[in-house]
């Protein structure tokens, strides 16, 4: 039997319409894995399932950082679609500001999305009527939470509270034998990474890029690396930190 074979089982993907949650919906579907692709957009959501490999793939959208009960929500989705093996909270905001510009607003916007909504997921998936038994979640942090950065202070502290919560979640988790990880990328050739440019200009972009060894890394990168943490190949790790970022950290 292939440990890396995700035949047979279904996944829900956060900000499934662009950027890594995409490229993991599409990854996850190649591995023979059914899913369920949650964002705020129909329209973007339908194109992303009718580009995914195989069958049976459904769609919810849904606004993390304004929808209440999350944990419930997931539970109705399970009840519609199918009891799940596991999920990727790939969806993020980032806001970039100095701390001498730090806006209370964003910095909640952010807690939301990146860290609240990826803990109500998680009670709604350990329940009974969400969970197929056992199973997998992944986070999707941030080298942000690892190496310190300029303006990055509000969009670091959530990514590195999702690693904190990673750790406990898979101590409390594991007699239920579902396992916690977070992947930490990098920079990543994504729409965020856009927004960044488009702050920073093309020379800071590319000193930037200078730092990463292996170069930005593409989103598919990311998402076999949470392929391989949601498969059977990756049975024995939990409460950690898989980086993957191209070289930046290990200088």
């Amino acid at each position: 039997m292939n440990p890396f074979d995700l035949s047979g089982r279904f996944y829900l993907v956060t900000g499934a319409s662009s950027g890594i949650g995409r490229a993991t919906c599409k990854v996850l579907s190649e591995g023979g894995a059914r899913l369920l692709a949650v964002a705020r957009n129909e329209e973007r959501l339908r194109q992303v399932v009718a580009e995914l490999a195989g069958g049976g793939h459904a769609y919810e959208c849904c606004d993390l950082g304004a929808t209440a009960g999350l944990a419930g929500v997931l539970r109705g989705w399970a009840q519609a679609h199918g009891k799940l093996n596991g999920f990727v909270h790939a969806a993020g905001l980032q806001a970039m500001a100095p701390i001498k510009a730090f806006d209370v607003e964003a910095f909640d916007a952010m807690w939301k999305v990146n860290v609240r909504a990826a803990l109500e997921l998680t009670q709604g998936f350990r329940h009974s009527e969400a969970c197929a038994g056992g199973g997998s979640v992944v986070f999707i942090s941030s080298m942000s939470a690892l190496a310190g950065q300029a303006a990055l202070s509000g969009y670091s502290s959530t990514k590195g509270a999702l690693i904190s919560a990673c750790r406990s979640l898979a101590v409390e988790l594991a007699r239920e034998g579902i396992r916690v990880n977070c992947l930490a990328p990098g920079l990543v050739r994504t729409p965020m990474a856009d927004y960044m440019r488009s702050l920073l200009g093309e020379s800071r972009m590319a000193a930037l890029e200078a730092l990463h060894p292996l170069g930005f890394g593409q989103p598919e990168d990311v998402a076999r690396a949470a392929a391989f943490l949601l498969s059977d190949a990756s049975r024995w790790i939990t409460g950690t930190t898989l980086v993957v970022d191209g070289g930046f950290t290990a200088q």
